[in-house]
Formats: structure tokens, C-alpha cells, sequence
């Protein structure tokens, strides 16, 4: 969305410039010079001229005798007086006022000297300065500031004040991190800053999502399932973290690998990294596969594996027949069910819990549902809307 306005800037030869600025966001597009005003009245005269321009033809509200404030050329900033002349109070500008201390300032520069402390404290308090990389620490926290590129990391440091870096110095970090095993050196950092703030790493939760790329195929960007039905390349990103949600491992596998394939990896590199195995991992319904769920138990892991039901199960059949289909609110009832297939089959402790709200709400979209097909049936509604029916 572009704007424009009437601007006032003090020009070499002490002048006071009058344009009008066309400007889309932060790039200036157009620059319209009015003329250069060397007294109060020559300003005053500008400004008027410069506010037609700027908006043609309108006319002002009447709102009553309301006191207009003279333009003054005293009121730009003169960067062009020296400071010998800043000091003295009787030297004027002809038609302006006496030169105070503060006129003739000229921001040069800025600083978020704040910003960058608060940054630079928390990257150090979560271990990360183990790494004793300037070059990748300005990277990371540039883009907290602005989500960017490698080659924009430059501007806004400089935007904010920053120490600068170069590019080539970023490129050479980055090609440290992968000799220097920055990946494994920052995940001991976050389990150490993990045990120092939980207290525990006694459970882990794990996910993966998906990220999508407008490029073509490679050795890692592939088409895969996507859930939001994307034909893109796309990689597998797993994370694993700790119960606070504070990430204690990350990992990237192929787009078109299955997400029920790489929990087992992440836990083996978190437990070779570590040592540990006395854990409970937490992980959701895309991880419900019999075969990792034996390979948890043979790492050693317990494992937690949430899912919803759109459906009694069969193993409940005893409590319908009891109590047909009453539960209370929260109502927790556990079994036992053989999972796997062929020889791989073992007993797994399955814990339900009934929710109320749950059910109301699984209630509302299955009487929406049964509207809408009979919408369809009476021919009320198009059939192509439909995905199913």
C-alpha cells in the first residue's frame, strides 16, 4: 500500500527543500521537488504549493476560527552549521529563529544496542556460545530479528546496530558446522540447559511436520504424503523435546520417508549421543505402528502413543453389556490387546478416557455431516462440494 506526504529537508547550501514523496512501505518510489525556501515566507509559500499537489482540488473542513502555526525554517534541522555556531544563541538564520543547541542535529545512525544485549544473553545462557562462532551466532539471531536470507543477514545487522559480518564469513560457518558437528555439540548444549531448568529428562515428546519447497527434485526433496495435499518437494523435519516443549534434538529426513520411520533413528541418535534410555517418549497417533512400538521396547524406551477413536473398540465390550452406553465425564477404563501381525504380535496396555465435550462436539459434526448429505440427496446442494458422501 503506497503513501504520500510533503517532506522537509535541509539542503547543502542551508535551504530548506519542500517535496512530495511517494513511498510503497520502505522503498521511496517517487520524489517530487516543490522548490527551496530561504526565509519563513518563502516556506510557508511552499508548503502551500506542495499541499495542492498533494491532494488536488480538496477543499479544507470549516471547523471555526482555528489557529494556524507558522512555518518556521528554524524548525529543520541544520546539519550544515558548525558547532562553533550551535553555541552561539544570537547567531539566526535569515527569516528564521536563533540556532538552539539541539538544531543542526543529524541522526547518522541507529542502534537496538538493547535488542541485540537481550539476544546475545539468552544465546549464551542456553549454552550455544560452546561453539565460539561469530559468523553462525549472527546468522541465528539476525533471524529472530527478521526471517531472511544469508546475503540480507548483513542489513539487518547493520539495521539494528550489530557487529558486522561478511557473507563469506557466514558461507565459511557454515561449512564449520558440518565439519564440527554443530548439530550434536548445540543438542548436548539444550539437554544440559534441559536438566538445568526441568530438573529431568525422564520424558521426551516427539512430532514431524513438513516443509515445502518450490524447487525440483533432489536426494532429499521429494514428493511425499502431505497433509495439506501438496504436490511440492517436501522434507521430513522430526524434533524432539522435552516436557517444558524445549527442543532437545532435530533431524531431517527424505520427503517421501514414512513419519512412522524416523522416530526410531531420532531416539537411536539421541541415545548414542547421550547415553540414555531410561525414558518415556511421548509421540501421537502417526507413530501407532506395531513395529516401532517393538523396536521402542527393544531400545529399552517406554513409550506413551496418543490417539483419538471414532469408535467404541471391541475390547469395551464388557462395559456395554454391564452398563450399555453410560460414562461419566473423564471416565478412564484400561484393557489389554494383542497388536502386531504374525509372530511379531505382542500385549499392549491400552488406557480409554470418555469426554464429555468430546462427544458433543463428534456429535455436531456427524448431524452436519447428515445434513449436508441430505442437502446433496434432495438435490438442495451441488455434488461436486462434496468430497464425500
Amino acid at each position: 500500500m503506497g503513501s504520500r506526504f510533503v517532506r522537509k529537508v535541509r539542503t547543502a547550501s542551508g535551504a530548506v527543500a519542500v517535496q512530495v514523496v511517494t513511498r510503497r512501505g520502505r522503498l521511496v518510489e517517487q520524489v517530487e521537488h516543490v522548490g527551496s525556501a530561504h526565509s519563513d515566507a518563502e516556506l510557508a509559500l511552499l508548503l502551500a504549493v506542495a499541499r495542492e499537489r498533494l491532494l488536488p482540488g480538496q477543499d479544507g473542513l470549516d471547523l471555526g476560527e482555528v489557529p494556524i502555526v507558522p512555518a518556521r525554517m528554524g524548525d529543520v534541522a541544520d546539519w550544515t552549521i558548525s558547532s562553533s555556531g550551535l553555541l552561539d544563541a544570537a547567531v539566526a538564520p535569515v527569516g528564521g529563529r536563533p540556532v538552539s543547541a539541539s538544531a543542526g542535529g543529524r541522526v547518522v545512525g541507529t542502534s537496538a544496542a538493547l535488542l541485540w544485549q537481550v539476544l546475545t544473553d539468552g544465546y549464551a545462557r542456553l549454552g550455544f556460545d560452546v561453539l565460539a562462532d561469530d559468523g553462525f551466532r549472527a546468522m541465528v539471531l539476525a533471524r529472530i530479528v527478521e526471517p531472511t536470507s544469508k546475503a540480507q543477514v548483513v542489513r539487518v545487522l547493520d539495521d539494528i546496530g550489530a557487529p558486522a559480518v561478511s557473507v563469506r564469513t557466514m558461507f565459511r560457518s557454515l561449512a564449520r558446522a558440518q565439519a564440527g558437528d554443530y548439530r550434536g555439540r548445540l543438542a548436548r548444549a539444550c539437554l544440559a540447559h534441559s536438566a538445568r531448568t526441568t530438573g529431568t529428562a525422564a520424558m521426551v515428546l516427539y512430532d514431524v511436520t513438513t516443509l515445502h519447497f518450490e524447487s525440483d527434485e533432489d536426494d532429499l526433496r521429494k514428493v511425499g504424503m502431505s497433509k495439506e495435499h501438496r504436490v511440492d518437494p517436501q522434507i521430513q523435519v522430526g524434533l524432539l523435546v522435552d516436557p517444558g516443549g524445549f527442543p532437545l534434538e532435530l533431524h531431517v529426513f527424505e520427503g517421501n520417508k514414512a513419519e512412522t520411520k524416523t522416530l526410531i533413528p531420532v531416539l537411536e541418535a539421541f541415545q548414542a549421543r547421550h547415553g540414555i534410555t531410561d525414558m518415556v517418549v511421548v509421540a501421537d497417533a502417526g507413530m501407532l505402528s506395531a513395529a516401532n512400538l517393538n523396536a521402542l521396547e527393544d531400545a529399552g524406551f517406554a513409550f506413551i502413543v496418543g490417539s483419538r477413536l471414532t469408535k467404541a473398540p471391541y475390547d469395551l465390550a464388557e462395559h456395554f453389556e454391564r452398563k450399555g452406553n453410560f460414562f461419566s465425564d473423564g471416565q478412564i477404563l484400561e484393557s489389554a490387546r494383542e497388536m502386531g501381525t504374525g509372530g511379531a504380535t505382542r500385549s499392549r496396555r491400552v488406557v480409554y478416557q470418555w469426554s464429555f465435550k468430546r462427544n458433543k462436539y463428534d456429535d455436531k459434526a456427524i448431524n452436519a455431516l447428515i445434513e449436508r448429505a441430505e442437502k446433496i440427496a434432495d438435490g438442495r446442494a451441488p455434488l461436486k462440494r462434496a468430497r464425500f458422501l
